[in-house]
């Protein structure tokens, strides 16, 4: 069968498909990749701010795709369960400081087994990938400091404190939205725990 024949008795020629637009769908789905890339370590921080910026700028599924080409795919029925197991840390330590500083993932659910340490969360330049961070307490003596920035809230009700007390230093901001809210829970013996509440606003909170 020949060329078909357009009304002018010209063959006629294929039309390129128009490039397709990427959906809100479409969007959340690359935004999940780079989620579960940055907390499996594929990504730094740097690069999973940049990364997410043009997510949410993307307009078509080529521009998408280019963002995850590097990274593996995350099956939609395994991925929430592999990013859940891969976001419990557990810290044990004895007598050495603990510290998370910059640019790092902050974790579901965070362990700390602890005795006679300093340590130190500081929040204003986190990663935050979901919305509550529980953090189960086994601390005898040292201090705890959290740092904290606009949106970052911290509840204490219910730790258990024996010789040891909470002081918030700084008033939160309170017109910042909730990003991420932070729960102690457990038992803190001795020492002492400080929030301290910062108006800068260092950070990004990626979208669920």
């Amino acid at each position: 069968m020949g060329p078909e024949i357009s009304p002018t008795g010209k063959g006629s020629r294929p039309v390129p498909s128009p490039e397709l637009r990427a959906s809100h769908a479409d969007r959340d789905r690359v935004v999940e990749v780079l989620r579960v890339g940055a907390g499996d370590g594929r990504l730094t921080a740097a690069e999973l701010d940049e990364r997410l910026e043009a997510a949410l700028e993307a307009r078509t599924l080529s521009e998408l795709a280019a963002l995850t080409a590097d990274l593996p795919p995350v099956a939609a029925s395994t991925g929430a369960a592999v990013a859940d197991v891969k976001d419990v840390l557990r810290i044990d330590q004895k007598f050495s400081p603990v510290e998370r500083v910059g640019g790092w993932v902050v974790p579901r659910r965070l362990v700390l087994a602890t005795q006679f340490c300093k340590v130190t969360l500081d929040f204003t330049q986190a990663v935050i990938t979901q919305d509550t961070l529980r953090i189960d307490m086994e601390m005898n003596g040292g201090n705890l400091t959290l740092i904290t920035r606009p949106g970052v809230v911290v509840n204490a009700d219910a730790l258990n404190l024996e010789f040891s007390k909470v002081k918030f230093r700084g008033a939160p901001d309170p017109d910042a939205p909730v990003a991420l809210r932070v729960e102690l829970v457990g038992k803190k013996s001795f020492g002492r725990i400080t929030v301290r509440n910062t108006r800068r606003t260092i950070g990004r909170r990626l979208p669920r």
